[in-house]
């Protein structure tokens, strides 16, 4: 056990190597997997039905996986807790790869949706504790964008070596991959926060809260300014739902839809460095709201298309108000987590989030069942403008830094301090 020399502040720039670089390595891998794992379900004789099933499973162990990634993390520390996700994942690729039946398949992707968990959480809670407050939002926006990089470029390179190869070295590129992500976190070393002068120790201490002991201490905030974060988490996931779904409506073609979606997405990634900068000047709300308004309005406004050009435009509407939202649900996570027990509050945190992940497309097929597909894009559209109005309520009265005036506030007094 050592005491760490007073450092400078960190920058964006520093946080590169040990943040934003792994992250990026690793979800390329779980974007050169994504789109070929309903097929390869349905080549060991699954259903229609029963492969959306195991695509899902990503998600539900995601889900599951944040409560006893905050366990896992506190006990190891977030850096080995990241390499021992990034380990785990490659395990579980390779079991996708060998996969001989559907039931190995399922259990291999509930697998990786836990090791996601893990390593965002850990990732996280440990930019929290490092950035400097005035490139909090910046930061998590950048961790955010990471995320998206990765996922964009993961399909293409996927397609590449699936194009030279066969359809399951997909999942070699995502063991590659995981193994490049768990090595730099080995390799290089993480940043201390400015002029902490702190005992550095192989993990946290022991002495935080319990799950339930921290979910009664902060149950006010969790079902206040968290059903802000549930409907944030429902309107992103509906409108990776809505846009296939229109378009097949609508008559497009596979290859259109896919157009459509590029388009789309690199619209989204061109964003999450400004809206950081805007929220760290000009509080959370200057972009969470504006964000929801966009993003849920525009999911509204989809069944009013009727071919590509509109669909294109209405798409790009959508990824701008996804895009400008970037890091929003980690950046007000981090204002409002206890600096004793962040790990577990942070975990709950990005449950409220994952839960409205897995909310939104139910939202959509439930109302579709009794009504119409319109409908059901419609409802969850209006999901988003919820969440506009919860967070001009709870925002404020949790989030130290959720408008300009607050924002300036804190700096007055750091001034002043300094």
């Amino acid at each position: 056990m050592t005491v760490s020399p007073r450092l400078a502040p960190p920058t964006l720039r520093s946080m590169a190597p040990s943040v934003f670089l792994p992250a990026m390595v690793f979800e390329i891998g779980n974007g050169a997997v994504i789109p070929v794992v309903a097929i390869t379900a349905i080549d060991l004789g699954a259903s229609t039905g029963t492969a959306g099933f195991l695509v899902a499973l990503l998600g539900i162990g995601q889900l599951v996986g944040d409560l006893p990634a905050a366990a896992l993390a506190a006990r190891l520390g977030d850096r080995r807790a990241m390499v021992l996700a990034g380990v785990v994942s490659m395990a579980g690729m390779l079991g996708c790869f060998f996969a001989p039946s559907l039931a190995i398949l399922g259990v291999c992707l509930f697998v990786l949706g836990m090791c996601s968990a893990t390593f965002y959480l850990a990732r996280q809670a440990y930019l929290t504790e490092v950035a400097p407050l005035n490139l909090r939002a910046r930061a998590l926006s950048m961790l955010g964008g990471s995320h998206r990089v990765g996922l964009f470029i993961g399909p293409f390179v996927g397609a590449a070596v699936i194009g030279l190869t066969s359809l399951r070295a997909a999942y070699v590129v995502a063991v590659v991959t995981a193994g490049i992500a768990a090595l730099l976190l080995v390799v290089i070393p993480d940043i201390e926060p400015a002029g902490s002068g702190r005992v550095k120790a192989a993990a946290p201490v022991g002495a935080a809260q319990g799950l339930l002991a921290t979910a009664k201490a902060h149950r006010r905030v969790l079902m206040t300014l968290g059903t802000a974060v549930l409907a944030i988490g429902a309107t992103r996931a509906a409108r990776q739902t809505v846009l296939p779904l229109w378009a097949v409506h609508i008559g497009l073609t596979p290859e259109a839809t896919s157009v459509v979606f590029g388009i789309a997405s690199a619209v989204d990634m061109a964003l999450f460095y400004p809206a950081g900068k805007v929220m760290d000047r000009h509080g959370r709300l200057a972009i969470a709201v504006p964000s929801m308004l966009v993003l849920g309005g525009a999911i509204a406004v989809l069944p009013l298309t009727s071919g590509i050009v509109g669909l294109t435009v209405v798409a790009m509407v959508m990824s701008f108000g996804n895009g400008i939202g970037s890091g929003i649900v980690m950046t007000l996570g981090a204002d409002v987590a206890p600096p004793d027990n962040r790990l577990r509050f942070l975990s709950m945190w990005r449950l409220m989030g994952d839960t409205g992940n897995a909310a939104g497309p139910v939202v959509v097929s439930v109302v579709a069942g009794f009504a119409t597909l319109a409908a059901g894009i419609v409802a969850v559209g209006g999901v988003g403008l919820l969440a506009v109005g919860a967070l001009l309520v709870w925002a404020p009265r949790y989030s130290p830094f959720a408008t300009r005036a607050m924002v300036r506030a804190h700096r007055a007094v750091a001034d002043a301090a300094s």
